[in-house]
């Protein structure tokens, strides 16, 4: 077990449901238990000091950067502080981290998020990651990992009907195809500027601008990304005017992001 004492902003709830993720989830005690990278793995949240259930070698190799650990969220938020609504948006979201997510799980991830809900969303991907991916057995319970692109490109529309995924199953398998056959490779997509990178993406059947900016800031950890669902639109048209430019929160733009999502969805 490893205990971050004293963390600065980094709270579990906030980090883990705020849209940006969707394979965590806690137990009536606050406990989440999340799947990454082949790993499961158990957090806590006790008086500001987080602890994670993991090996110190797992820790230093896996969780340290995926939590982002090494950023100071606390200096960002005073720097986005530019008015009174993001004033108010990065008291409520403090504690939101963005995590350094596998590019794949991303990429797949927020193509099942278009015109879709988070419970269902979570629900296509667990069953995705049941009916596909490798079992890893933790405290004697049955988890699975993200499905890799090399094992859902060889399925048919067929196969995915159970997921219920309706129209997107198509999507899935073509992002799929077309990352294992290195049609599109993703770890170079990191290495692009954050437009170029974006109209590759783009390329992709099913992949629209939303998606695309999500796969920036959640997959590639381009945190100057500026997705806009509905919650950021609302929060634009409220609060700003119809040429507001998220380059004023540059270049950190995707936290930006994430504070407005969090508190216009939960204040």
């Amino acid at each position: 077990m490893i205990v971050i004492n004293d963390v600065s902003d980094f709270n579990l709830t906030k980090t883990f449901e705020c849209g940006q993720c969707f394979r965590w989830n806690a137990d009536e005690n606050g406990v989440y238990t999340g799947i990454a990278f082949g790993k499961v793995i158990k957090l806590t949240e006790r008086d500001k000091n987080v602890s994670i259930f993991c090996s110190e070698n797992d820790f230093e190799n896996i969780w340290q950067n995926y939590f982002d650990l090494s950023l100071d969220y606390t200096k960002i938020r005073e720097r986005l502080c530019v008015d009174d609504f993001m004033k108010a948006a990065t008291a409520f979201g403090a504690g939101i981290r963005i995590l350094k997510q596998d590019k794949w799980e991303a990429l797949c991830s927020f193509i099942i998020s278009q015109n879709n809900n988070i419970p269902r969303i979570k629900a296509i991907i667990e069953n995705l990651c049941n009916a596909f991916g490798d079992k890893i057995i933790f405290e004697d319970k049955n988890y699975f990992s993200f499905p890799s692109p090399g094992k859902l490109a060889g399925l048919s529309i067929k196969d995915l009907v159970p997921l219920r995924c309706g129209y997107r199953a198509n999507y899935i398998l073509s992002a799929a195809q077309s990352v294992a056959s290195g049609a599109i490779d993703l770890d170079a997509l990191s290495a692009l500027p954050p437009h170029e990178a974006k109209a590759a993406l783009m390329k992709l059947h099913g992949v629209g601008a939303k998606v695309a900016d999500c796969m920036l800031l959640f997959g590639l950890y381009m945190l100057d990304s500026f997705p806009r669902d509905t919650w950021i639109k609302q929060a634009i048209s409220k609060y700003y005017s119809s040429d507001f430019d998220p380059a004023v929160f540059s270049p950190y733009a995707g936290i930006a992001q994430q504070y407005i999502f969090y508190y216009m969805r939960n204040a």
